[in-house]
């Protein structure tokens, strides 16, 4: 019999062990032969030195987790100590900390966040084309962005092109002010503001007017030919079957395209089916087309995002079963 102590001085201890000691449980449970008390800021562990070393791990493995992303579920907490195949560590583990996919103004870094962003990172590099798709707030636009700067900066591409349907929450551009740019801009804005984060106000100011860099409604894409780019169509679940297939048939050499949506969130009319269910699922087996699904796990916005993203799609089950006494 050994014991040993843990110190969580760098991160909250709240956030460590959770509400109501809930991931602390969950520590117990995963190893029940180990007699696990918490002090403060401290886990004291006792029990079989083989035990402790296997729980030990685990247990930084999570710390290091929660310091490079401030919050952690208990799902994840749960992946984390139960996981012992290479990918499910890899998923957690960041083995080099100062790989950033992009530093922007001021030094920001912008990194992969949570475990399926950090897939998504994987598979738009063995991938010409990738959907991601999730709920609002997993990052899954921002990831995309900052690959796409990455490989800009890195010579790897000679252009980004941004584009997004200019069809949403039912409204019509011609009833909005001002002229054709003014009309289309706030339904681009997203895509501006990830940009902002990543590229310096001059330079991205210099890459617009050159069309290095390139933000139009889906509509522009229709004739072209998209060589030598990175290409992100966001908000895709507001694209038609015809308009995804014209999209995706844009796609020239040496380009890479993600496709980014949200299939809860289709503001097309009531006549019109969304083309992203059908696009994913009939080329997603196709080799150097990839797929990832982010979830509420995903989110990194605001903490709330997360408990809405689950309040509704608990309304959904409900609905769809016909049971609203619930």
């Amino acid at each position: 019999m050994t014991e040993t102590i843990i110190n969580l001085e760098t991160v909250n201890p709240l956030d460590f062990f959770g509400v109501n000691n809930a991931k602390l449980d969950i520590l117990k449970k995963k190893f029940p032969l180990l007699k696990i008390l918490s002090r403060g800021t401290q886990i004291k562990l006792s029990g079989a030195p083989e035990q402790i070393k296997a729980a030990t791990e685990k247990i930084k493995l999570a710390i290091s987790y929660l310091e490079r992303n401030g919050s952690m579920s208990n799902n994840y907490f749960d992946q984390i100590l139960g996981g012992d195949d290479v990918e499910v560590i890899d998923n957690f583990m960041e083995r080099n900390p100062n790989e950033v996919l992009v530093f922007g103004p001021n030094g920001k870094s912008v990194r992969a966040r949570t475990a399926n962003q950090k897939k998504l990172v994987q598979e738009a590099e063995k991938n010409d084309v990738v959907f991601a798709i999730g709920p609002a707030g997993t990052g899954k636009t921002y990831t995309a962005v900052a690959l796409a700067v990455r490989a800009l900066k890195n010579k790897q591409v000679k252009k980004i092109i941004l584009t997004r349907p200019a069809v949403e929450a039912g409204e019509s551009l011609g009833f909005l002010p001002g002229d054709l740019k003014e009309k289309i801009d706030p339904y681009l804005r997203p895509l501006y503001d990830a940009l902002d984060d990543m590229i310096p106000a001059d330079k991205l100011g210099y890459f617009m007017t050159t069309r290095t860099i390139e933000i139009a409604p889906l509509a522009y894409m229709r004739g072209r030919t998209l060589d030598n780019a990175f290409i992100i169509l966001d908000e895709a679940q507001n694209a038609t079957d015809l308009q995804l297939k014209m999209f995706l048939t844009r796609i020239g050499a040496n380009a890479k395209a993600i496709i980014t949506g949200d299939m809860t969130q289709v503001d097309l009319p009531k006549n019109q089916r969304s083309g992203l269910k059908t696009a994913a699922r009939i080329l997603r087996n196709i080799p150097g087309i990839g797929y990832i699904e982010l979830d509420e796990e995903d989110v990194v916005r605001h903490r709330l995002v997360k408990a809405i993203i689950k309040a509704y799609n608990a309304e959904h089950e409900r609905s769809a079963e016909g049971d609203y006494s619930k």
